[in-house]
Order: C-alpha cells, then structure tokens, then sequence
C-alpha cells in the first residue's frame, strides 16, 4: 500500500509509521517541516504542508490508498485564547483542508485491497482520522459507547465539528472514513504518563480529585493496532473508541501505576491545585468518562495490552 500521514512526529505518529513500514507500506508525510519529519523518522518521502493557510498538496495524495490524519495542538497546556485557538484551527481547519485537497482530486478509481483504491490520479480511498474521547464530556460512571452523543464544553464542541470535517470524506468524496476516538494513551515518552511518572517515582504521586473519576486509558501499541485494522477492514466506518475494555478509575490507576514503579502512591492531589495550574484544562483529569470499545471488540479487534498492570509494564519497559 501507498499511504499518506500527517502528525507523523506526535505522541504516537513514529509508531504509526513504524507499523506501517513494517507492513511493507510506502509512507509520504504531509509536515510542516520536512527536515526536521526527515530527521526523526526514516525511508519515508516528506512533503511540506501549512495546514492552517492551504489545502493538503496533490502531489502528496494523488495515486495513495489511504491517508491517516493524525495533526493536531497538544490539548495538554493552559486553555488561554490562544490556546484554545490552535487547539481548535489545527484539527477543524486542518481537517477541512486534508479533505479540500483529497476533494481537488479526481474520483477513486480500481478496486484494491481493504476497500482502498490505487489510482495513479484518483484520490485514496480511505481517511482515517484522529479524534478523541473529549467528545462524550464528563459522564460520571455511564458506560458510554460509539452511540453515545456529543457532550457539552470546549473539548466536546471540538470534537464533534472535527470529526464532522473528516466526515465529509465519506459524504460528499464517497471515500470510507473512520474517526478513531482515542483515550488517555499510555507511553512513557509522551502524553499523560510521561507527566505523572516523575511525582510518582519520587513516592509522592497519588489519586487526583477524590480518583472517582473514570480514566480511559489505552495503550500506545492499541492505538497502532487499531489505526492498522481500521486501515485494513472496510468493515469499519464512522467513530470507534480506541480505549481499552476495562476503564478504571483514577485511584486504581494510580495504584497500578504506584505498583508497577513499586512506589506509594497514597498522597491525594486536590482538583483546586489542578485548576490553579492548568485553569479549565484540569477538567481533562479532573472528570471523567467511562468509554468502552464497543466496536472494535464487535468487529473482533485483538487487544495486546488489555489489563492495566500489563499494559503499565509494557508501557514502562
């Protein structure tokens, strides 16, 4: 297969690449900065890309079977104007001009394999994107599948008109378009572990808030798992919740993390301190949503990594 990425230098885009190339993929990044996507990663083409100001280049599309969006602003900063801003524009706008461009193509054409087209001008034949759990809001203890609808607040709002963009692919281009609703990902190197592993390697990490809240976790391998299975089965379509069968709530997270690190992990953190460093961010950690992955258990997605304390092992090496 022929495949285009963008978000290839994120928190789970190397692995992505990594899977792919694997798989005997040829990978074009679509980056704002070809060098430095060339630096980290290798035997890909890189192509450069504004994906605030144009749409996404032809000849980075044209003759492809599949295109994985994964770009967007780190959600994890102080929501200010700004922030929330770049938070927004780089997955709507950014969204909406990957999808102008896949639509400035000609039509796919040829059948080829996993439901994606090879031709050497049509456009790809299969979008999957990124999106996030954000969509459901806080939902206490409800068990929530790909069903539920859209919550209210910033990340929600943003969720939804984001994965609306994406799914213009598949309304007006008739190309097989899948949002993959991703969790709280588990990887030391980046995302919400790498930010709780030193306070819990000092012995003073604990549960945030009470630890009431759900946490959705997954792990990173998952995530690739099933960006490769959506990419490969025509069977799936529309959202799927990339978060492992069993959510736990903050205070059994921190547990197993206290285990794993055979560490305390007993020193409670108060949302206050939370909300006093990140503002309206903390709402992230704060509260929670207990979302399963109906569908992929449905279609019959294998996880690697579905019990926390494994996961944690492998996450932390």
């Amino acid at each position: 297969m022929r495949l285009t990425v963008t978000g290839a230098t994120g928190l789970i885009g190397p692995a992505v690449v990594s899977a792919l190339q694997a798989g005997g993929a040829e990978v074009t990044i679509l980056t704002r900065d070809p060098d430095r996507a060339l630096a980290r990663l290798s035997g890909v083409q890189a192509i450069g890309w504004d994906p605030l100001g144009e749409p996404a280049p032809a000849q980075a599309l044209a003759g492809r079977d599949a295109v994985v969006h994964l770009a967007g602003e780190n959600v994890a900063q102080r929501w200010t104007e700004q922030a929330r801003r770049a938070i927004r524009d780089s997955r709507v706008l950014g969204t909406r001009n990957l999808v102008d461009g896949l639509q400035a193509l000609g039509s796919p054409e040829g059948d080829g394999e996993a439901g994606a087209s090879r031709g050497a001008s049509g456009r790809p034949g299969v979008l999957v994107s990124s999106s996030a759990i954000g969509w459901y809001g806080a939902h206490g203890e409800e068990p929530l599948d790909e069903e539920a609808p859209a919550g209210a607040g910033f990340l929600a709002e943003t969720c939804a008109v984001w994965e609306a963009e994406a799914a213009r692919a598949a309304s007006e281009l008739q190309m097989r378009a899948v949002q993959v609703r991703t969790g709280v990902v588990l990887d030391r190197d980046g995302g919400a572990l790498q930010k709780m592993l030193p306070p819990f390697r000092l012995g003073v990490g604990g549960p945030v808030a009470g630890g009431r809240q759900y946490v959705s976790w997954i792990h990173r391998d998952d995530v690739v798992g099933m960006i490769a299975a959506a990419l490969q089965d025509e069977r799936w379509t529309g959202p799927v919740n990339a978060t492992a069968p069993e959510p736990v709530t903050n205070r059994e997270l921190s547990r197993a993390l206290g285990r794993a690190l055979h560490r305390p992990a007993v020193l409670p953190v108060p949302g206050v301190a939370l909300r006093a460093l990140y503002g309206e961010m903390a709402e992230i950690v704060t509260t929670g949503a207990r979302v399963l992955p109906a569908k992929a258990l449905m279609l019959g997605y294998g996880f690697r990594h579905p019990k926390l304390d494994e996961a944690l092992a492998a996450a932390l090496g």
